[in-house]
């Protein structure tokens, strides 16, 4: 076993990051990949152990790290937005999360043995499911509109309320049991609640007038938020233990709805915190798992409560929350059986855990278990299964990789139909209505917004669409959509039209990690597309065979045709760009802007084979 708590803390790190890069490399759900590489490294092989290693400061770090992923969740609570997401969701948060907890309780104390403390609290931490695990589902299995939206929000808002929900039961729990305490412990507790949420308000408040009034700079907030953060936990954690989840909570929903001018950077920071915080947690947790917990997954009492929540709870929950909720049968079976845990129950149930323990609750020590291999169960089966499902019930949009191309001209217009025509998903976003008429009348997806509004996240499912082409006559504002939209499609999967030497705008100097990569070069922008579309240029489609290859076509091709982009054989799409060399084989389809000269060659090619025939 290591001894080098260095050596360990560099392991930890390498294998969380690690797993998640394998879990997006081969589209695997990650916390199966974290789980495989912490077991392995832990009780399987005894490498390591980080909870002897990290001795007193082993739970401290796992209280911090699990406030900053609850701080996270809780800045996606903006209540305008929450407000119109339509009833089933709002059954399913509420109603919903209610029959879930009571029914995970039960099922928690009658069959997996625990006491009815325990039970009420692992039955609150599993209402959630978590934007750590659905999100990439989600991505993954391309559903349908209603049910993408229906599982993301519930997993955005319940997100934070689990570990509320089990601060209370806990709580509560205290005051009825039989251990001396009175009706002065459950007051005071209240109080600290009450405490709790008053700091993280106070605390919200002042970092976002602290921010807005500029009396922080730029490059110092999102590691201000950070420290605010911690602090704030902490002060409500020393004043009453466990109110410290509540306080975060608190700041976080607080900073979402004060309208902070950068609060989309501080989201970024904080995701990426915490997809670090969530990767090294997961395997601090998995590797310090003791071979006799281990064994304790594979208990009978553990198998049946695992099975229950998977086909009684669960669906059970759903289908009696959104009785008359516009949900037709299809839509309930799929939201009802896609439930997956993640990491934020397993780092609250840890968390729990030993502070259950401490209080000598019985069931105390099933926790760790029980949740390990529901988090477990319900990723492997619902990772694997929800794609093939929304297939059977006729709820997955088209699995083929989609276009999003923001500005619509004629060029953009010619382009998503030419997509559409190739049965590749795509559509025109543009917050013109006067832009977006000839998008309407030849009948061309469309959608009327503004790509950049905070509102368009909520309005618009980006779900079916893995590329974004930014194509308006605006060079500044493509580099300023291609730069917002880094984080959610990746860096090599945001495109622009080239600069235009003449429009004004100038910013070829910029710096080159600014903005998407560059397509279609060499030519002069937009207006020169523009242009060639209204002299007769158009958009052509050219099957590669085995006869006729990719080299054939480049010496076949006029001198002045552009090179779109190349549909491959398995569906991906390869923009033409000038940072990458690209290749194309048997079974791929080139899309190019032809010259007109072409075209009328080949009618009179055409007419003359005709005439040749009936000569």
């Amino acid at each position: 076993m290591m001894d080098s708590l260095l050596l360990i803390l560099m392991l930890v790190a390498v294998l969380g990051i690690g797993s998640q890069w394998l879990a997006w490399k081969f589209q695997l759900p990650a916390i199966v990949v974290m789980s495989i590489a912490g077991l392995l490294v832990g009780p399987v092989f005894g490498l390591m152990n980080p909870e002897e290693a990290f001795g007193d400061m082993y739970r401290p770090f796992i209280s911090i790290a699990v406030a900053i992923i609850l701080f996270e969740g809780s800045l996606n609570l903006n209540f305008k937005e929450v407000k119109g997401l339509g009833k089933p969701v709002f059954r399913i948060v509420t109603w919903g999360a209610f029959i879930a907890w009571i029914l995970g309780s039960v099922a928690a104390h009658f069959v997996a043995g625990m006491s009815w403390a325990v039970a009420f609290v692992i039955g609150g931490i599993f209402i959630v499911t978590g934007p750590t695990v659905i999100l990439p589902l989600l991505r993954q299995s391309k559903l349908k509109p209603k049910p993408a939206k229906i599982l993301k929000w519930e997993g955005i808002i319940v997100d934070p309320f689990g570990a509320l929900v089990a601060i209370f039961a806990f709580e509560f729990i205290l005051f009825l049991s039989a251990d001396g305490r009175d009706a002065t412990s459950l007051f005071l507790f209240l109080l600290a609640a009450l405490f709790a949420v008053v700091l993280g308000y106070i605390f919200g408040k002042v970092v976002a007038w602290m921010f807005e009034s500029g009396h922080v700079p730029e490059f110092l907030k999102s590691p201000a938020v950070f420290v605010a953060v911690i602090a704030c936990f902490i002060l409500a954690d020393e004043v009453k233990h466990e109110t410290g989840l509540l306080a975060v909570t608190a700041m976080g929903m607080t900073m979402a709805n004060l309208g902070i001018s950068s609060i989309k950077d501080m989201r970024h920071f904080k995701e990426n915190i915490s997809i670090l915080l969530i990767s090294t947690v997961f395997i601090l947790l998995t590797s310090s798992l003791t071979t006799e917990t281990l064994m304790d997954v594979f208990r009978p009492e553990i198998i049946g409560f695992v099975l229950l929540m998977l086909f009684v709870v669960r669906p059970l929950s759903v289908f009696l929350s959104t009785v008359n909720s516009g949900l037709n049968l299809r839509e309930k079976t799929l939201v009802g059986w896609i439930a997956p845990r993640g990491i934020v129950a397993l780092t609250v149930a840890s968390y729990f855990a030993s502070i259950l323990a401490d209080e000598g609750f019985d069931g105390a020590s099933l926790i760790t278990p029980l949740t390990f291999a529901l988090v477990f169960s319900t990723v492997v089966v619902h990772g694997f299964s929800i794609g093939w499902l929304a297939k059977k019930l006729n709820l997955s949009a088209e699995g083929n990789p989609g276009v999003l191309i923001v500005g619509s001209n004629r060029f953009s217009n010619a382009l998503v139909k030419v997509m559409q025509e190739l049965d590749i998903p795509s559509v025109v976003v543009d917050s013109s209505w006067d832009r977006l008429q000839r998008a309407r009348k030849a009948g061309i997806p469309h959608n009327h917004c503004e790509i950049l509004s905070e509102q368009t996240e909520y309005t618009m499912n980006f779900t079916p669409y893995d590329y974004l082409l930014a194509s308006t006559e605006y060079d500044a504002y493509n580099a300023l959509v291609c730069s917002t939209f880094l984080p959610e499609f990746g860096r090599k999967n945001v495109f622009r039209l080239p600069n235009q030497s003449h429009s004004g705008d100038q910013i070829n100097d910029i710096d080159h990690t600014i903005g998407g990569r560059e397509v279609f070069s060499p030519m002069e922008g937009i207006e020169e597309l523009k242009y060639k579309m209204k002299s007769g240029y158009v958009m052509r489609k050219t099957s590669l065979t085995d006869q006729y290859r990719y080299k054939d076509y480049l010496e076949d091709r006029h001198e002045e045709t552009i090179l779109l982009f190349i549909l491959k054989q398995s569906k991906q799409i390869t923009f033409f760009t000038n940072d990458v060399e690209i290749s194309a084989s048997p079974g791929d389809t080139i899309v190019s802007m032809t010259p007109p000269s072409k075209e009328f060659n080949k009618i009179k090619e055409k007419l003359e084979e005709q005439r040749n025939e009936k000569g």
